[in-house]
């Protein structure tokens, strides 16, 4: 891997965790109020998950193209 993925990735690693907490504890209150629409398989940590991804790739795109 190239040393400039590696930092962008490493850099990225706070926002996945942010994102992924953000989601998790947001998802928690609206599934216990009863509203599961539009939830990965109606899976509270599994829409996390994705959403985290994203955010993480996102980041690490936005990291490689303005050189951050």
């Amino acid at each position: 891997m190239p040393p400039e993925l590696i930092l962008a990735m490493q850099g990225s690693l706070g926002v996945a965790v942010g994102v992924f907490l953000g989601l998790v504890i947001g998802l928690s209150i609206r599934a216990r109020n009863g509203k599961t629409s539009g939830l990965f398989r109606g899976s509270v940590f599994g829409t996390a998950i994705i959403g985290s991804g994203l955010g993480f790739g996102a980041s690490v795109l936005i990291r490689l193209i303005t050189g951050a």
